[in-house]
């Protein structure tokens, strides 16, 4: 585009769909405009579907990136301190998926070793639950802090998990809410520059990835799972976070439980030391990670079996109103499902059982629909195990019995028994950084 000249709508969207790189001038007014509505909904879809189709570089993701922070507030913790003492900070982020409450014990695991972890979180929409939902099961906690408050519990207990206010990233929430209805929540840049516009907003100093792939997870394909982690990596990068992504695996639920208080119960057993070996092993590949950014070399488990981390969660929930002592909701209604024949579990599909937790009333189909806590699935049994005929295989919960028919549908084929132990899988499949 010639110097000097103001952009507009249909320039801006000619050239992507040509095939041209966007200019600074161009990204900077397209989000700026259709943030203050100065771009019609319409215009930018096309905009969206040019980027889905056409791609962008590294330069265009960037300055898209940060054009979306500059549209709302951007926090600053670089100052943040402890008895004199500077707090490093560092952040987690999960594309999400199927039993996926790892955010529940590391956070207060990688704070236990004096760290602040800033942990804006979301709620869950479709098969992926949100962190948020789960939490909001623990009696009086709550997920809307100020930004004062946010800040002065990283200084006192050096854990938060809050929802991020409207004010970081404002043109985000109008932008994927377009996108959502158009078929371009697959364009790799824009779902970068969705996550990490927030990321880089929330002012943490290092940022771990968890890229989700597999059946449970947003992206099913390896490559895409693996440009997605590359391009939140340089953008983090390029806005002077130290960020790293770990590729892990989703096509087998994570744990052995997928709901709200479901999930919650399980990271207490993990925060106790036990838990299952697959949360346990992400939550510790994750937080050495966490650990590793601000300078700590040390083992986290031992947090784990030394009580440090528990100790920092109950101090976590407490700040927030909750009662860490409070019994979690249980579902007045359940349900089994049992093998349908003598073999070894060769699968276990992490979609169905997300449809059938969401069937049950553990998920949303619209945002600000209402979720049950007591609602989800338990399984008992995971890949390799072998079982009998009529053996209790899953347990569905929910206050809602009405519901059991639609999700053992989803379960009908959730779990494959077949002769032969199945390959292994490795959870944490690829490391990525710049």
């Amino acid at each position: 585009m010639n110097p000097g000249v103001t952009p507009d709508a249909v320039s801006v969207i000619t050239t992507k769909r040509d095939g041209g790189a966007l200019d600074d001038a161009q990204i900077d007014w397209a989000i700026r405009a259709f943030t203050d509505g100065e771009m019609a909904p319409e215009q930018m879809s096309a905009l969206a579907m040019a980027v889905l189709l056409r791609g962008m570089d590294r330069r265009e993701i960037a300055r898209w990136t940060a054009a979306m922070v500059a549209t709302g507030a951007r926090l600053d913790f670089s100052d943040l301190r402890r008895d004199g003492r500077l707090l490093r900070t560092v952040d987690k982020h999960s594309t999400g998926g199927v039993g996926d409450k790892i955010t529940l014990p590391l956070t207060p695991l990688v704070a236990s070793y004096g760290v602040a972890v800033p942990q804006l979180s979301g709620r869950g929409l479709g098969l992926t639950g949100g962190t948020l939902d789960k939490l909001e099961s623990i009696p009086g906690w709550r997920a809307d802090l100020t930004v004062e408050a946010m800040t002065a519990q990283l200084r006192d207990v050096g854990a938060v998990i809050c929802a991020a206010g409207s004010g970081l990233a404002p043109a985000d929430k109008k932008l994927y809410a377009l996108r959502d209805v158009t078929g371009t929540v697959e364009a790799i840049p824009l779902l970068a520059s969705s996550i990490m516009s927030k990321k880089i907003a929330e002012g943490t100093g290092a940022l771990v990835l968890d890229v989700k792939v597999g059946s449970g997870a947003f992206l099913a394909d390896p490559d895409d799972a693996r440009q997605l982690a590359r391009t939140m990596v340089a953008l983090g990068t390029d806005a002077g976070v130290d960020t790293v992504a770990l590729v892990t695996d989703m096509s087998t639920p994570l744990g052995r439980s997928a709901g709200n208080a479901v999930e919650v119960a399980e990271s207490l057993e993990v925060l106790a030391g036990g838990g299952p070996p697959d949360v346990v092993e992400l939550t510790l590949a994750l937080a050495r990670e966490m650990l590793a950014a601000v300078g700590i070399d040390d083992d986290p488990a031992d947090h784990l079996s030394g009580g440090q981390a528990m100790d920092t969660w109950r101090a976590m929930i407490t700040a927030q109103g909750g009662d860490p002592d409070a019994p979690l909701p249980s579902a007045e209604h359940t349900d089994v499902i049992t093998a349908s024949a003598d073999g070894i579990v060769t699968a276990l599909d992490a979609r169905a059982v997300g449809l059938a937790a969401w069937r049950l009333g553990a998920g949303r189909a619209r945002p600000g629909d209402a979720v049950q806590s007591e609602a989800g699935v338990v399984w008992h049994v995971r890949p390799g195990d072998r079982v009998r005929r009529g053996q209790p295989i899953m347990t569905m919960h929910t206050r809602t019995p009405e519901r059991f028919d639609a999700a053992r549908v989803a379960l009908d084929a959730a779990v494959t028994v077949g002769d032969a132990p199945p390959a292994a899988r490795d959870l944490v499949r690829e490391r990525i950084t710049v």
